[in-house]
């Protein structure tokens, strides 16, 4: 995929060095994922994890003011035979696993409301700043589906077991401050400051050294999954792969020569 390309669902900027603005452009229908934007999506992190072109830091957020997505397209999905619904979503299923593999850290600028596969795809980012007035929602439950992508594994590792099961059986929508509270999201910003910070903060990761950053994210993910020893002995695996890289030496010698690092991603 040809990051300069222009998208039918997606708009891709390159508002720093580094860092990669991804916004879901579809704002007449609350950003909803359809079928075009799956594909779209999971073209991009495949893409960005075979080349990533440059980009150190990726930041995820949606067009307009109001809605970062309000989950899957269902004006598309009426209708749909089960072969072509189950079709559509191993599309679906493939984005969000493919987001959650990707090297490269994704922050996800929650600018309006995230509900269904929309909170979902937030979950699979890194972390999260989101508008002070966004409202969050896994209301699959009231449509006669159930969160399936990755929604159900995701958000009890965010915010624990109990209150992720309330939430989910319900279908209830719970605002930004509870997200906050709750560590689903790292920050709250008036809606026209959450790009800015997002940027910001992505601007400071891409300035990091790159497989430093990469090999922090594959430690915190993987060792999460281990038992306790095992993720030590996982992390100094991870540490010792950058002990002869051109960038731990850029390090150590800017240091001593108290100037910035020029790292590489060597």
């Amino acid at each position: 995929m040809n990051l300069s390309a222009p998208h039918d669902t997606l708009l891709l900027q390159r508002p720093a060095e580094g860092v990669l603005q991804v916004s879901l452009n579809r704002p007449d229908v609350g950003n909803a994922i359809n079928t075009r934007m799956g594909q779209e999506l999971l073209d991009l992190w495949l893409q960005l994890s075979n080349d990533a072109q440059g980009v150190r830091c990726v930041v995820l957020t949606g067009a307009g003011s109001r809605i970062f997505c309000a989950g899957g397209d269902l004006k598309e999905r009426k209708g749909m035979t089960r072969a072509q619904w189950t079709q559509q979503h191993e599309v679906f299923e493939r984005m969000s696993w493919a987001l959650v593999d990707l090297p490269l850290p994704v922050i996800a600028a929650i600018n309006g409301h995230a509900y269904g596969g929309g909170l979902e795809m937030a979950l699979c980012c890194d972390f999260m700043y989101a508008s002070d007035n966004a409202r969050f929602a896994l209301p699959e439950v009231t449509l006669g589906i159930m969160p399936g992508m990755g929604g159900t594994q995701n958000l009890p590792r965010a915010i624990g077991e109990r209150r992720a099961k309330e939430l989910m059986l319900t279908g209830q929508a719970f605002t930004a401050d509870k997200a906050l509270e709750w560590g689903l999201v790292n920050q709250t910003l008036p809606a026209d400051q959450v790009l800015d910070q997002a940027l910001r903060t992505a601007q400071t990761l891409a300035r990091n050294a790159p497989l430093s950053v990469r090999q922090v994210k594959k430690s915190i993910r993987y060792g999460g999954q281990m038992e306790l020893r095992t993720a030590y002995r996982f992390e100094v695996e991870a540490y010792n792969q950058l002990v002869d890289t051109e960038d731990r030496h850029e390090g150590v010698l800017a240091f001593n020569e108290k100037r910035p690092p020029v790292f590489k991603g060597r």
